[in-house]
């Protein structure tokens, strides 16, 4: 974003006193995004607070996939929900659809539920989602960490020093709660269902793996301009 931009936007979310206030913030490095209050995502204004992490606009692709598949009346989940853009775009492009998302972190909780037009819950992965969606779930969407831990101090000091650990960090090969998302869909899918996780595409052969283990088959979708992976992996009906 240019200088011009941000100064436009700090200059609307305060004047004054206030604007100082919200300049110096900026200027010490803290994300724009957590000093205006709110991210631009797939067209919509997310609002977003320290310490939960800043949605991306790679992740539009992974919004965009997932609101292809889904129908008015499918049951969709966002996981790794952090403040919960990605199931707020399915949701404002797919009017109609049951929208549940999780996130394990309780600030990003707090967060969501004031961007899901949906339920938000607060737990590890599936352990969050009330028993009755298991089964139902018609597109299961989620953009879980896939840092490798030996790369998040390689990360720009925004993302490093101001967002979650948990948001960012993936384990060794960046794949650790991928690997848990993909090996427990299958009992949480609607036959015909799809499973749609973000990836980088150095990592995306790993990823299909994780989906193939988990029973799903899976294919990967690229976008050029947004340098966006998406791997998605259907539930046999």
């Amino acid at each position: 974003m240019f200088a011009e931009e941000e100064a436009r936007l700090l200059l609307e979310a305060a004047g004054g006193d206030a604007l100082e206030a919200l300049v110096r913030r900026r200027v010490g490095g803290e994300p724009l995004e957590y000093v205006v209050g709110w991210a631009q995502f797939a067209g919509l204004q997310v609002v977003v607070a320290e310490g939960v992490f800043v949605p991306r606009r790679r992740s539009e692709f992974l919004a965009r996939c997932a609101a292809d598949l889904a129908r008015p009346g499918d049951v969709v989940v966002d996981l790794c929900c952090g403040a919960g853009a990605v199931g707020a775009a399915v949701a404002a492009w797919v009017p109609g659809v049951s929208l549940h998302a999780a996130d394990v972190d309780p600030a990003a909780v707090a967060v969501a539920r004031r961007n899901v037009p949906g339920a938000v819950y607060e737990g590890d992965l599936y352990a969050a989602l009330p028993g009755e969606l298991r089964g139902r779930v018609d597109v299961l969407v989620a953009n879980a960490p896939y840092i490798p831990t030996g790369e998040i101090p390689l990360l720009p000091a925004e993302a490093r020093l101001y967002e979650p650990p948990v948001a960012l960090d993936g384990g060794d090969d960046g794949l650790d709660v991928q690997r848990r998302i993909a090996a427990g869909a299958a009992g949480w899918l609607a036959p015909g269902g799809t499973l749609l996780i973000e990836t980088s595409e150095r990592q995306a052969p790993l990823t299909v793996a994780a989906f193939e283990a988990g029973r799903l088959e899976a294919r990967v979708e690229t976008c050029e301009d947004l340098a966006a992976t998406v791997v998605l992996g259907s539930h046999a009906a």
